[in-house]
């Protein structure tokens, strides 16, 4: 079942925050946010507004290299990404943290594993804006009765960046 798609524009890293950031008053524990885009359009980016959003008093780091990253907020926020795996498997052996229903998860590279992406998630798409190196376009789609319950919330959060 599809919820809500919306299209967002953020003009610079700063403003992807902050539209991370307001989507993070909707977001609670349970929920998987599939981040996809080019190499430097702004996943971890937006993984930092968001974690700002969840009150992360942590740096928000990309998980490149060490795979998964933990950080306490008012929800746990669980940053993984998939880039570098291969298999499904690989995804099952990060370990329980990752897609687990007392966190909130971001899968950096999301795409590449939504044969295990839940029912019930958003999905973000941020692509480079041709004309201007800093700005983004973001699409974000909803999926799941979850996400049709806040559908309204969503709207309201990012309507600025509409």
């Amino acid at each position: 079942m599809s919820g809500v798609r919306l299209e967002l524009c953020s003009d610079s890293p700063e403003t992807t925050r902050r539209i991370a950031a307001a989507l993070a008053d909707v977001l609670v524990a349970g929920d998987v946010v599939a981040l996809s885009g080019e190499l430097g359009a702004g996943k971890t980016c937006f993984v930092q507004g968001a974690a700002s959003g969840l009150g992360v008093a942590d740096a928000v780091t990309s998980p490149t290299f060490v795979l998964v990253r933990t950080y306490a907020g008012r929800v746990t926020l669980v940053h993984a990404d998939v880039y570098r795996l291969h298999t499904l498997q690989d995804v099952h052996d990060l370990g329980d943290e990752v897609l687990a229903p007392d966190a909130v998860t971001m899968l950096e590279w999301g795409d590449a594993v939504a044969a295990l992406l839940p029912d019930d998630r958003l999905e973000v798409e941020i692509l480079h804006d041709p004309d201007d190196e800093d700005a983004r376009r973001l699409h974000l789609q909803a999926y799941g009765t979850s996400w049709t319950a806040r559908a309204t919330a969503l709207e309201e959060a990012t309507a600025a960046w509409r």
